[in-house]
């Protein structure tokens, strides 16, 4: 393996931390490395492997000003690229403006998730609420041949470089970028290389839906009315439409009232979905009525008859009580536990003759961040791949692949003590199946202290890694994956080496 330091940033986090989401597998980093032709601990990387594994993550560079959330942390992107039988490695931090004001300052200038507002030094902000640094640490996508990054409460698209994830400023959109930012979860289709997006806050209409070109023009741009603000934070599409959502738990309207940004499940609301064309306006929506849940991560949708199918993640308890048991720290975040939650595969077909919702639960097991083969994005899927997490903690320990046709399910878990992040499905280069490829996932490896890149055959994860290539540091966990093609980087197959930086 061929290392170079790129850079470092100076973190003022205190020595004797001990707040669980900055320590342990969730520790950040502070250095940049850029490593190729990374060391092979077991196995070969696959000839017919070709693209670009993205994935975001919080790394805090200094303390909260009260109560730190994971969500807070500066966002840092990692990119792991195969061709030719070989891979490289970057990581970089996203260079927002927050994380630049507050390197500048040397002291944290926001509020986080958890406190106050009027708690800022800094009387500007980003996000639905107001007042928040956008960390940009949620989510990564590539459209137009270039990474975007998102905040969990909605902020700018920053702009990388995808092989050498240097930032290259943010989304504009000829000056039309919304002024209330976008959504933690734009899609990305494959198929047409429009970029879908939502945005929200506490101004009516509330919400907003909009559509960007394969060229990166924003071409449709519509109001779409709730009955408040609320805390939407995925969405999904199918070859004609979107599907927007209005959960049941949102802020506490009371509280709001007086300046406090507490959510609360409402169990007597239904969950409500949107339907709208993809280039529809708000008298076209049709909202559909389904059982009170909140959804963080929809997988997929598709058009079957007169029927929409949507996958995702329902929560069978939105917000877990405090049983007293567990760590303070346990207690204060067990709304990220994913058993906890309870989050199950489920299914909701909705009819746009009759406008009825039907729904069913997928499975008993407990997963979440479900992913696909992106090119059945928006069209009929059988496979879904997800994480199965630890108790009582936001972290994943194991690969799941959900057969949706039969109902079988694959079980991949790591070793005690190592821990996963979101998978991609990377298509096989030629493939002719849905599931004929890889999974590609990243490691944090308390035991050895040290991270690795896994490599799964898509069709029989339970075998377990095809190969496992070691990387120069261990990382932090974190939240969202992507993968991109080489055919969707530009310069990518010109270059001598996939490892060359390319002009973009």
């Amino acid at each position: 393996m061929d290392v170079e330091i790129l850079g470092r940033v100076l973190s003022t986090l205190p020595d004797d931390d001990d707040h669980p989401y900055r320590t342990g597998p969730w520790r950040p980093q502070t250095t940049e490395w850029k490593a190729d032709d990374l060391t092979v601990v077991e196995g070969e990387i696959p000839a017919d492997l070709d693209g670009l594994y993205l994935r975001n993550t919080e790394n805090p560079v200094h303390p909260a000003l009260e109560r730190y959330h994971p969500f807070d942390g500066d966002g840092m992107i990692h990119a792991v690229g195969f061709r030719d039988g070989k891979a490289f490695y970057r990581n970089r931090f996203v260079q927002t403006d927050g994380l630049i004001a507050e390197r500048e300052a040397g002291v944290p200038l926001w509020a986080g998730i958890a406190d106050r507002p009027e708690k800022s030094p800094r009387q500007d902000g980003w996000g639905a609420r107001g007042r928040m640094k956008d960390a940009s640490s949620t989510d990564v996508v590539v459209h137009a041949g270039v990474a975007l990054t998102s905040f969990y409460q909605c902020g700018d698209l920053y702009r990388l470089n995808p092989l050498t994830l240097e930032t290259l400023g943010k989304s504009d959109w000829g000056g039309e970028f919304p002024s209330c930012g976008v959504s933690a979860h734009t899609k990305s289709d494959e198929n047409t290389g429009e970029l879908l997006f939502f945005n929200y806050g506490k101004d009516a209409p509330y919400m907003h839906y909009g559509v960007v070109d394969a060229d990166d023009r924003l071409v449709h741009y519509t109001e779409v009315p709730l009955p408040g603000p609320r805390l939407p934070h995925d969405m999904a599409f199918t070859e004609n439409y979107a599907i927007l959502n209005d959960c049941p738990l949102f802020w506490d309207a009371d509280l709001l009232a007086k300046g406090h940004h507490a959510a609360r499940f409402r169990p007597d609301l239904p969950l409500r979905l949107g339907v709208i064309p993809r280039r529809g306006t708000s008298a076209q929506i049709l909202w559909f009525e389904a059982a009170p849940t909140y959804v963080l991560h929809f997988v997929n949708a598709y058009e079957e008859g007169d029927e929409i199918v949507l996958d995702g993640f329902f929560q069978g308890d939105p917000e877990p009580r405090d049983t007293g048991d567990g760590s303070f720290y346990q207690r204060m975040f067990r709304f990220l536990a994913l058993d906890r939650m309870q989050t199950r595969l489920h299914r909701w077909r909705l009819n746009l003759r009759t406008g009825q919702c039907r729904e069913e639960r997928l499975t008993d097991s407990i997963t979440e961040f479900g992913v696909l083969n992106n090119t059945y994005g928006g069209r009929r899927n059988r496979y879904t791949y997800a994480a199965s997490g630890v108790e009582g903690w936001f972290l994943f320990n194991g690969l799941v692949k959900h057969d949706l046709l039969t109902g079988k399910e694959e079980r991949y878990t790591l070793p005690e003590g190592v821990y996963g992040s979101e998978p991609a499905m990377a298509p096989r280069v030629g493939s002719t199946a849905e599931d004929d490829g890889y999974l590609v996932t990243l490691t944090t490896d308390m035991n050895e202290d040290r991270s690795e890149c896994l490599i799964f055959d898509a069709a029989r994860p339970a075998d377990g890694p095809l190969a496992r290539l070691l990387l120069p540091e261990r990382i932090s966990s974190g939240t969202h994956a992507t993968w991109a093609p080489g055919s969707a980087i530009p310069g990518w197959a010109g270059a001598d080496s996939p490892a060359t930086s390319v002009g973009l």
